[in-house]
């Protein structure tokens, strides 16, 4: 009788889904708390439960479930929470995954570091990947691979024990998984089209689920919105599914031809769920390269420290499973040279005589700088050697351009063109126009043969975008450029104004020389003015300044103006502050407490103005 009632408010739900809930791919930082995230969430809609109450406004108003999509959103929310209450479970031990491998490495991930056996067990056939020798040798990952016939050929084993299945009824566990006499700690279950959902046994959910849940963060995604819904459906009796994303073969050779004809870029680009998974799939990609041309060397990833806060996570947590592997800041902002740091610690490398990757983003996060390219390359390009005299290995440059997609860096005769360079991009900017995460990456001539490896790992963790987001990616890229065209000519207005209006302002924003060079970001940096008699009182006010400022902003022009990380979007103004937001998992010494502002190609540009004079004289 309980699961019917569940099952029929899900029913409910969805007839009267939130269009937010589908389509926003970045949350709302007005209604998150980051200390809550999914718990506060569910609280509220346990309690709409209840209360039998589904209504559009209801739903509408409960706050922001994680973070970004990637990690999770209300969809996800809602069918986690049902699958666990027609299981007898809580919630937070049910995690759904985009990727069909990705929970299985997370636990295998979990129990590399802590030293713990794993078996898994399956029945039929077992999932491709779990046969990769790549798992033990690149991920570090050990485990033991054992099919059964029946739940009780489980052996009592002295580890965790993972269960993995595909039934037809994805969301249902058997029971007897669940009993205590029959050890398994994981449940998994596969649906091929729409990813996994992970039962984490009630026993040791405290240990696990937040570093599972890690993983979904940086290293993959959760499942889709769109997927979830059909997931929902599923769940709620819905015999008749429609898959989303249609004509995917031709959606597909349409997206990489764009990619292609974007960056100037010969081989096929890689596609992935997200940034984040296209990132992780370079990395663990060179890794694997090195340990078949450079076998027994170490590798150092030159990251710098206050770069994107999903990349420095995420490439700590790789050297974290890797004695093999090294972090090494890189400095790049403020009064820091992006050549002088890359020339110094290459030469530091060498010294080494190890394998350099280095990560960084042009224009920088949230500075908006760009560094002199002839020196850079120059840089990158000079010959270096070891202790022994021996030519040093030279770098490859991961060049994260997510702020500047249109911008040529590797395409015959451009700048980055002869040193061996991989280019990527979130898709949750401006190639989808913030319609789905999915990120993409390309590599130059030089580096042609690293681009096996990235997509073997692309693979391997089950991180290609999906048919969806293949299809939004097909409508969306042929007119990026033309956005990220209009949407500067919107920003260098603003950014403008601004300095007419409050000159103290500090503002970090490509100059018009930069830009005439093809350099046209639609996001700045503004470091607003400030009073006191100690750095403590003049950081406490700017810092307090900073929240009036986008308050008045997102309070006065709610329709377009967004207290929200996002960037490249269709239309509207958003505005963060990067230490609290994209700069989450950076050092506190190296965050940015700035405002970071983006504005799209369709606004209301005078309103905005407006609204921003009235703030210059609210605290003249």
């Amino acid at each position: 009788m309980e699961n019917a009632r569940i099952i029929d408010y899900v029913k409910e739900v969805l007839q009267s889904l939130p269009l937010d809930w589908l389509n926003l791919t970045t949350h709302r930082l007005d209604i998150y708390n980051e200390k809550l995230a999914k718990s506060e969430f569910l609280d509220e809609f346990s309690e709409l439960f209840d209360k039998n109450e589904a209504s559009n406004q209801a739903l509408s108003q409960l706050p922001t479930a994680y973070d970004y999509i990637r990690l999770g959103h209300p969809l996800s929310c809602v069918l986690e929470w049902a699958i666990g209450e027609i299981n007898d479970l809580k919630s937070r031990n049910v995690i759904s995954f985009s990727s069909k491998s990705a929970p299985i490495l997370a636990i295998l991930r979990k129990n590399h570091l802590d030293k713990k056996q794993t078996q898994i067990i399956y029945n039929g056939i077992a999932p491709a990947y779990l046969e990769f020798e790549e798992l033990r040798t690149v991920y570090n990952y050990d485990f033991e691979l054992r099919h059964i016939s029946k739940v009780e050929e489980i052996a009592k084993f002295k580890g965790i024990t993972i269960y993995v299945s595909q039934h037809v009824e994805f969301f249902r566990i058997d029971i007897t998984f669940l009993d205590e006499s029959i050890k398994v700690d994981f449940f998994v279950n596969l649906h091929k089209s729409l990813g996994s959902v992970l039962i984490v046994n009630r026993e040791i959910d405290e240990v696990y689920i937040s570093e599972i849940q890690h993983v979904r963060r940086r290293e993959t995604i959760a499942m889709t919105p769109a997927d979830c819904l059909i997931a929902l459906e599923l769940i709620t009796g819905k015999s008749k599914i429609f898959l989303h994303g249609s004509q995917p073969d031709s959606n597909k050779s349409a997206v990489l031809k764009s990619i292609k004809d974007i960056t100037g870029a010969k081989s096929n680009p890689a596609v992935g769920s997200s940034g984040l998974s296209i990132q992780y799939a370079i990395m663990m990609g060179l890794i694997d390269d090195t340990q078949e041309n450079h076998k027994g060397k170490a590798i150092k990833f030159l990251v710098p420290p206050n770069c994107y806060g999903g990349t420095n996570d995420q490439a700590r947590r790789v050297a974290a499973c890797n004695d093999n592997v090294e972090i090494v800041d890189l400095p790049v902002d403020r009064e820091h040279d992006m050549v002088d740091s890359v020339n110094a610690v290459l030469d530091w490398v060498a010294s080494q005589d190890a394998v350099p990757y280095i990560i960084a983003e042009i224009p920088t996060n949230p500075r908006v700088e760009v560094p002199n390219l002839i020196e850079l390359r120059n840089a990158l390009a000079k010959t270096r050697r070891t202790p022994s005299g021996e030519k040093a290995i030279d770098p490859v440059f991961i060049l994260d351009q997510t702020f500047c997609p249109n911008v040529l860096f590797l395409g015959e005769g451009k700048v980055l063109s002869t040193v061996r360079t991989i280019s990527y991009a979130s898709g949750s900017k401006f190639p989808s126009g913030g319609l789905c995460t999915a990120g993409y990456c390309v590599v130059n001539e030089p580096a042609k043969s690293l681009m096996e490896k990235i997509q073997f790992h692309l693979e391997l963790c089950d991180n290609e975008a999906t048919d969806l987001q293949y299809e939004i990616l097909a409508k969306q890229l042929p007119s990026m450029n033309q956005r990220i065209a209009d949407a500067y000519n919107n920003t260098r207005e603003f950014v403008s104004f601004i300095e007419e209006t409050l000159p103290k302002a500090k503002i970090n924003f490509v100059s018009e020389k930069l830009a005439s060079e093809g350099f046209t970001p639609s996001v700045f940096s503004l470091d607003l003015p400030s009073r006191g008699d100690s750095h403590e009182e003049r950081e406490s006010y700017k810092r307090a300044l900073n929240y009036k400022l986008i308050k008045m902003m997102i309070t006065k022009i709610p329709s377009e103006s967004k207290y929200c990380v996002s960037y490249g979007q269709l239309k509207g103004c958003y505005w963060t502050i990067p230490a609290t937001s994209t700069q989450g998992t950076t050092k506190e010494g190296d965050k940015d407490y700035i405002a970071r502002v983006s504005l799209s190609q369709e606004l209301d540009l005078e309103l905005h103005k407006q609204v921003f004079l009235e703030f210059v004289e609210s605290i003249s």
